[in-house]
């Protein structure tokens, strides 16, 4: 009994030590990223209006038509993206799923090959291909994953990335003409409020990644606030300039 308990209790202690982050990111990472970009584009945008020395009407104009051009071309661009990747993963597909039905004892021994060079001894390969290669789609699952590298059942949805990169991207780009919509009538809560952002942004971006969350939202804040600097300062030497 005493031995059993001790195995159950290793067998616990190993489960437990033994979980990985999610190192694709899943959906953390895009909407983290997403937000991000929002934040940084819409505050340096914000930031170089300003520094041409215009009116708060203008600042707070071109912070909401930078949400909103910023936000649909996101949407856009990443629906367009994810579309062609889903379409051409389509047609990769149809062609193993034409080789598996025209040439099945071809494509199982392609199977078996790729199980033996990866240490598999021969016998045991072809054995694992042929009962693999029962189902035509269970087939088409494994060659598309040992093959091409894909999951047919999980594929990306256009629709879904152009709407979470809209969503995540308008989140991000709002920070900074929040508080002019709030009432303030100077830039500068406008830009504390953005860092604010990036400096969380960032630290939540440590949870897919080995830096510490302080590390990550300190290195967002400084990167975002140098862009928000120096669309500042060339803003003020083309307001300038033009006036």
């Amino acid at each position: 009994m005493a031995i059993i308990e001790t195995e159950a209790a290793l067998h616990e202690a190993h489960r437990d030590n033994h979980t990985h982050r999610d190192v694709n990111g899943g959906w953390l990472r895009p909407a983290v990223f997403g937000a991000m970009d929002g934040l940084v584009s819409n505050l340096a945008l914000m930031t170089g209006v300003a520094g041409g020395a215009v009116s708060q009407q203008t600042v707070v104009l071109s912070g909401l038509a930078g949400l909103a051009a910023g936000a649909f071309s996101m949407a856009a661009g990443e629906y367009t993206s994810v579309a062609s990747q889903r379409e051409l993963v389509e047609a990769e597909l149809d062609v193993e799923r034409r080789e598996l039905r025209r040439h099945p004892a071809d494509e199982e021994a392609e199977l078996a090959a790729l199980y033996q060079a990866r240490g598999v001894e021969p016998g045991l390969a072809r054995e694992v291909a042929r009962q693999l290669s029962r189902d035509p789609e269970r087939a088409l699952e494994i060659h598309a994953r040992e093959e091409l590298g894909i999951d047919p059942s999980d594929l990306p949805s256009p629709l879904v990335a152009a709407v979470s990169s809209f969503g995540s991207f308008a989140l991000g780009a709002v920070l900074p003409v929040l508080p002019y919509l709030l009432g303030a009538t100077a830039l500068w809560p406008a830009v504390l409020v953005a860092l604010a952002g990036l400096f969380l942004s960032g630290a939540v971006v440590a949870k897919v990644t080995a830096r510490s969350w302080w590390f990550s939202g300190l290195r967002q804040l400084v990167l975002g606030g140098a862009a928000a600097g120096v669309t500042y300062l060339l803003g003020n030497l083309f307001g300038t300039a033009v006036g």
